[in-house]
């Protein structure tokens, strides 16, 4: 009988040190995990730890100490994690305010967040991006009028559209078809109808004039719908 080698043991994974270690957060509340975003001497990764499990728990107490982190050059995505899901004004809050203050990619993405958010109260301000000369922020600020939806954020993108060519006006009708979807959520079938058809003329983008000819077609087929 052949005597077998025993299998080599396997190291123990390796421990992160202190300052990586985030098992303490997944169980803190939200005043200690305040107090990790307060803490001058708390390491980056710990603090985007904590911003993440602020938006788990939708702490709205939270607010300001994430408000405050929105213009970090590294934690400002953190911030906004936390602050999306908030079901609080002072969340809405935080993130119309920081628009007047920030540039660049990290104004950019609190527009993505406050398109997340369907926040109507940014309506005037998106309306002003998306016309303005920055395109990659005119695209964000349609983007984010197209998840806050409605009548209004509609007229709006329409009335920009034609103004406009290349990526911008794609990311513009793209938008209004996001509209038009959300219209037929809301039980708005004529003005999405009416939304779906004006996109199907023929100077649209060739992807949003068959994705809208698509949802007419969907949608005079549809026997679920209220007519």
């Amino acid at each position: 009988m052949q005597n077998r080698t025993p299998a080599p043991k396997k190291p123990p994974k390796p421990t992160p040190p202190p300052e990586f270690q985030e098992r303490d957060i997944a169980t803190m509340d939200a005043a200690g995990l305040i107090g990790i975003l307060a803490d001058a001497n708390a390491t980056e990764f710990r603090k985007a730890k904590a911003c993440v499990r602020l938006g788990e728990l939708g702490a709205k107490e939270a607010a300001p100490a994430l408000a405050a982190l929105l213009g970090d050059e590294h934690l400002s995505v953190y911030a906004r994690y936390g602050l999306e899901p908030i079901d609080d004004p002072s969340a809405g809050e935080a993130l119309r305010s920081a628009l007047s203050g920030l540039d660049g990619v990290r104004l950019i993405g609190v527009v993505n967040s406050i398109g997340k958010r369907r926040d109507a109260a940014a309506s005037e301000a998106l309306v002003k991006m998306m016309r303005g000369p920055d395109a990659e922020l005119a695209r964000a600020a349609a983007a984010a009028l197209g998840g806050i939806g409605g009548m209004t954020s509609l007229k709006h993108l329409r009335s920009t559209l034609g103004n406009t060519s290349g990526r911008t006006r794609m990311a513009i009708a793209d938008a209004c078809l996001v509209c038009a979807e959300g219209l037929l959520k809301d039980g708005k079938r004529d003005e999405a109808l009416a939304a779906y058809t004006a996109l199907t003329a023929p100077e649209m983008p060739k992807p949003v004039r068959l994705a809208a000819m698509q949802g007419i077609i969907r949608e005079e087929r549809s026997l679920s719908r209220p007519r």
